[in-house]
């Protein structure tokens, strides 16, 4: 029997192509993105890495004050609470010398409770930047999966790490699949698999049970 979720993979892979994910300009614009990114979508996130783009270097963003962040990232909402965030991030990163090779000499288990003790990184957000920032292999779990898994017919684990780890059981583990993966879930979530689903010349008709 075919497991579901290379298949799923092969099936959006086929039918998108490959993504070029994360879509930033630079690995600490990806990070700092995944913050923001938190309870809104991408247009607001762009808007405000427009207005945040003249202070987009460590050093720079570090003297900022934290109000004066706030402010500049106004359009991706929260923004008092991303001000925070971004900034504990940034604490965590300067014990690194903001250097992503000496982060990368952690393996992912490490790596991955540490981004979770810093305030407002929660799973996926650390998840992200593993994978897009950090090359560590991991899936990422979002509403995007989800709805595509539960649509198809799957009833997945509630619990996010019991989720990723089902996944994962029947994925290699190979970084450049996961970088695809939530890149492709993203770009159909957002074309066929929306909240009002579109399912004419869905890629994944012939396999999906069409719960709603």
């Amino acid at each position: 029997m075919t497991s579901i979720y290379p298949l799923i993979f092969d099936k959006l892979y086929t039918y998108y192509g490959p993504q070029y994910w994360w879509p930033a300009d630079t690995t600490f614009e990806m990070m700092i993105g995944a913050i923001l990114v938190q309870n809104t979508n991408w247009h607001n996130v762009e808007k405000a890495l427009t207005r945040l783009r003249p202070f987009l270097q460590p050093n720079q963003l570090e003297r900022l004050e934290t109000d004066e962040l706030a402010q500049l990232i106004r359009p991706s909402g929260f923004y008092n609470v991303k001000a925070k965030r971004i900034k504990a991030f940034m604490q965590w990163f300067k014990k690194y010398d903001y250097k992503i090779e000496k982060v990368n000499q952690l393996d992912l288990k490490t790596l991955r409770r540490e981004l979770l003790g810093i305030y407002g990184i929660g799973k996926e957000t650390a998840d992200c930047m593993l994978v897009y920032a950090f090359e560590k292999p991991i899936f990422i779990v979002d509403q995007y999966c989800r709805r595509l898994f539960y649509r198809i017919g799957l009833d997945m684990p509630k619990d996010y790490d019991a989720f990723r780890k089902l996944v994962e059981s029947e994925l290699p583990n190979n970084l450049q699949i996961y970088n695809e993966f939530h890149a492709l879930i993203v770009e159909h979530g957002k074309v066929h698999c929306r909240k009002n689903p579109r399912c004419e010349a869905c890629p994944l008709i012939r396999i999906c049970n069409q719960r709603i």
